[in-house]
């Protein structure tokens, strides 16, 4: 009996080192895509805050340093207008209906009105000491105004643009933020670590929320369950639940995090490190950063346009803005192929740039969905005589974020004649860069692909371990019982 006993502990140690080895592969370090800018936007002023219209055509940048605020065509990423004559600009906001911004001067207590349409400054608001942040209710009637010199918060009525309220927070007021219902606001207090809230209805301050240090800016999630507040003191975001007014979640690893904004969806967080020159992608759904943007120097202002499809970054200390793909790029190659009948070749797609790690595809030939095609290559077989586009789709890991592909196109050889033997690919597979910088020229697999691969293989050479030792246990404790 005592010989069964230690048998069957010895099988019991090795069952517990076996889960901890799966434990341990399991929680390696996950890998981080590195994002590229597309575009850098110079010549800027100690560039500060940034905004975009609700139509997405046009973003506003405030230049500190020349008292200006500058227009960016989104489509074409060049200076379109220079709004001069302003004292320390710093915080912008755009109102919902996109007929004009708002621009705090933190120089002479005032805040800036600007037509979209004209883009000449129609009003001036006079409010308190050092205004920073600015922002807008749902329905456009009202803006709030942090002012960091004051400990307060201006209420303005938009029409006519006038401070109706004024209500006491924290120390130094930074961001601000109305939930989607309009119903509360959310003030970042740098000098002392917490965040307000504020009653829309009542104009009064109704809870008080501790975060980490040196919190600036805050942004409610699309569907008005959370607050991101960044901590630049700290290197960390807290995440606020709106229905309990507490701190759920806290993120870590981030430097000297500034500005942040959140996609449409709700799926992604993009922060600003001003102390790393970076930009971290964050998904809301796991709290893990999933994406990493090298910028200019200094970044702080950061706005999404509501269409997600880029992120304009202010960059302090290198006067710039940089522009990054929130949705990929999507490239299918050969962009271009002759083939005769019966004929076939691989297309690769290939992502760039973008929020998530992507990894489900769906190839169309001439728009018409290729079953079972969802792999990042396809075989293409030239079944008759015309000409073909062939494209792909590609979706992140959380389904949140799609992206179709520039068209690749088929055309047909002069000399079609159909093989009689079995179509061979007129190339080789293309080596496919994976999205870590990688290639592999003998398997079309991504990084996360792989790493799921080695999973799934570590997994089943463990649990083979374990029938195996489970057997032999048993057959000597057969062999036990019959002596």
């Amino acid at each position: 009996m005592k010989r069964i006993a230690k048998k069957t502990l010895s099988v019991e140690c090795a069952l517990l080192v076996l889960f901890f080895l799966i434990c341990a592969f399991e929680l390696l370090p996950q890998p981080v895509r590195a994002q590229t800018v597309t575009t850098t936007v110079t010549g800027l002023s100690e560039p500060f805050g940034v905004a975009v219209t609700p139509n997405s055509d046009y973003a506003y940048v405030t230049n500190g340093g020349s008292g200006s605020v500058w227009v960016i065509n989104t489509a074409t990423n060049k200076v379109t207008e220079k709004i001069a004559g302003g004292n320390g600009p710093f915080g912008v906001a755009a109102a919902p209906s996109g007929d004009y911004v708002y621009v705090t001067n933190g120089g002479s207590g005032s805040v800036w009105v600007i037509s979209t349409v004209t883009n000449k400054v129609t009003a001036t608001i006079t409010v308190g000491n050092g205004p920073y942040g600015v922002a807008f209710t749902p329905n456009g009637d009202y803006a709030y105004v942090t002012n960091f010199g004051s400990d307060s918060v201006s209420v303005i009525s938009t029409a006519p643009d006038k401070v109706i309220e004024t209500v006491t927070v924290g120390s130094n007021p930074q961001g601000v933020a109305v939930t989607p219902n309009g119903d509360y606001v959310y003030v970042t207090n740098f000098g002392i670590g917490t965040v307000s809230v504020i009653n829309t209805s009542t104009n009064t301050l109704t809870s008080t929320i501790t975060v980490g240090s040196g919190p600036i800016d805050v942004v409610i999630t699309p569907n008005g369950d959370y607050a991101y507040v960044t901590n630049s003191g700290s290197g960390s975001v807290s995440v606020i639940s709106t229905a309990t007014n507490t701190v759920t979640a806290t993120i870590t690893g981030l430097i000297q995090p500034f500005d942040l904004a959140v996609t449409s969806n709700g799926a992604y967080a993009y922060v600003a490190n001003g102390g790393s020159n970076s930009v971290s992608v964050i998904s809301t759904a796991t709290y893990k950063v999933t994406a990493k943007t090298t910028v200019g120097s200094g970044p702080y202002g950061v706005a999404i346009t509501p269409n997600d499809e880029y992120a304009y970054v202010v960059n302090f200390n290198s006067a710039s803005v940089s522009v990054i793909n929130v949705v990929p790029a999507v490239s299918v190659s050969p962009s271009l192929l002759t083939l005769k009948v019966g004929q076939s070749d691989i297309f690769t797609a290939t992502p760039s740039g973008g929020s998530g790690s992507y990894k489900s595809y769906q190839w169309y030939v001439n728009g018409s969905v290729q079953s079972g095609e969802t792999a990042s290559t396809f075989n293409f077989v030239l079944d008759s005589a015309v000409s073909y586009s062939i494209t792909a789709t590609v979706t992140d890991g959380l389904g949140a974020i799609s992206a179709p592909s520039t068209p690749a196109t088929v055309t047909l050889s002069l000399a079609t004649v159909t093989p009689t033997s079995t179509p061979t690919p007129s190339r080789s597979p293309s080596i496919t860069p994976n999205f870590f910088g990688h290639s592999d020229s003998n398997s079309n697999l991504t990084f996360y692909q792989q790493h799921s691969v080695a999973v799934a293989i570590g997994t089943g050479l463990v649990i083979a371990i374990i029938i195996a030792v489970l057997v032999k246990a048993k057959n000597r404790k057969q062999q036990d019982e019959k002596f």
